[in-house]
């Protein structure tokens, strides 16, 4: 659809999309427990997207619902169970080659180690700020965020965010056949200085921490290699002083456009567990981390923070059959420094499979199962001995209503 403005054409689109996924999960996040029963559920992501984009303005809007199955009774009110806005944000080009946009918003870049929507997460991830864009002859992004409470006299934060104040600048270019970015976040969290006789917080300031990095990726032909190192320093959220890194090499070949393989090694910096003074574990702070150490999320997905660090070998196979794409990984986890007898942590399987059954309709099944190693008792609980497996069935509807 479309409308006239000032001469000029403005487009706007309405959509959305309706995801319901059920799992059955017996040792998802941790290992199972010798007598667990496995957990049946459903939740579901619901989202209505609003668009605009004209010569100078472009816009989005994205109202979200996020529920399990049962969690909200039949005859219910609408105060305690409102949906939210999982983006409002409003873009202008400045002139050229430059735009500024305002408002919560997504943010993905590279290959979403660092910062990332988070989309197999029901509710994904959006921030509040200001974004400073360049995109020329290569891509700069500034971005502010500055988040308070209510309280207008004395400028304090209580959540829930991890964040009070962020800075980031993303710089890339691509060199022929080599793409090139460069990120630097320095990361704010609020601590409590002073308290008053009632226990109320009389004085609040911020802890800083430096992520520094850079992201590389190479395509020639039928092979390709990327790879990122980033470096933490500055002050952890206890004030502990912070020095860690994840360095991620992968390499890829394709057979066809319709079979691939992959193979990548990461590591992810840990602290020695007998009374280390430097917190030397790394944090991919808002990336999406389900994408990268296994499907059972047992590693920074809201985990395994400040704790014995990663490695992680993957192998991955990709196969599209008919409209089908199968697709399997294989991890080997390591801890980064050593545990009780060792630090092999245990191998992970998973199994997904996509298949569209029309253009606005997809399903998507997994199976994924944890084949732990002695020391994954060292950093979590249940039973190495059990049976810790995770399932799903997904669907994606994603009608156009206008366009």
């Amino acid at each position: 659809m479309f409308f006239g403005i000032s001469g000029l054409k403005a487009q706007f689109n309405l959509s959305g999309e309706f995801r319901p996924r059920t799992e059955l999960s017996h040792g998802y996040k941790t290992l199972a427990h010798a007598d667990q029963v496995a957990s049946l559920f459903t939740s579901q992501r619901t989202r209505v997207n609003f668009g605009y984009k004209s010569d100078r303005l472009t816009s989005k809007f994205v109202l979200q619902d996020v529920r399990n199955w049962g969690g909200q009774k039949q005859l219910a009110g609408n105060e305690d169970f409102a949906a939210s806005v999982h983006e409002a944000w409003a873009q202008a080009k400045l002139h050229y080659g430059i735009s500024l946009r305002v408002g919560r918003q997504e943010l993905g870049y590279d290959n979403s180690r660092i910062f990332g929507n988070v989309g197999w997460a029901q509710q994904g991830r959006s921030h509040d700020l200001l974004l400073l864009k360049y995109e020329e002859n290569f891509n700069l992004h500034v971005g502010v965020a500055y988040n308070q409470s209510g309280v207008r006299t004395n400028n304090f934060y209580f959540g829930p965010d991890a964040y009070k104040a962020m800075q980031f600048v993303w710089f890339n270019k691509s060199f022929g056949r080599l793409n090139v970015s460069l990120l630097a976040l320095n990361n704010g969290v609020p601590y409590t200085i002073s308290t008053g006789d009632a226990g109320e917080i009389t004085e609040q300031g911020i802890r800083y921490s430096q992520t520094m990095g850079t992201y590389l990726a190479y395509k020639a032909g039928k092979l390709s290699f990327g790879g990122n190192v980033y470096y933490q320093m500055g002050k952890d959220p206890s004030g502990k002083e912070l020095s860690a890194y994840e360095v991620l090499v992968e390499a890829g070949y394709a057979f066809s456009a319709k079979s691939k393989i992959g193979l990548s090694y990461e590591k992810l910096s840990g602290t020695n567990t007998s009374g280390a003074t430097v917190n030397n574990s790394f944090t991919p702070l808002y990336g999406t981390n389900h994408k990268f150490n296994g499907h059972m999320d047992y590693f920074f997905v809201g985990n395994h923070i400040n704790s014995v660090g990663l490695q992680d070998v993957t192998f991955s196979i990709s196969q599209k059959v008919h409209k089908h794409t199968i697709n399997a990984h294989v991890h080997a986890f390591m801890s980064s420094v050593a545990l009780t007898s060792g630090n092999y942590l245990g191998t992970e399987l998973d199994l997904f499979l996509v298949h569209p059954i029309g253009d606005n309709i997809k399903i998507q099944l997994g199976y994924s199962q944890m084949f732990a190693g002695d020391d994954m008792a060292d950093i979590k609980t249940g039973s190495v001995d059990a049976t810790s497996n995770w399932a799903y069935v997904m669907f994606v509807f994603t009608p156009k209503y206008i366009k």
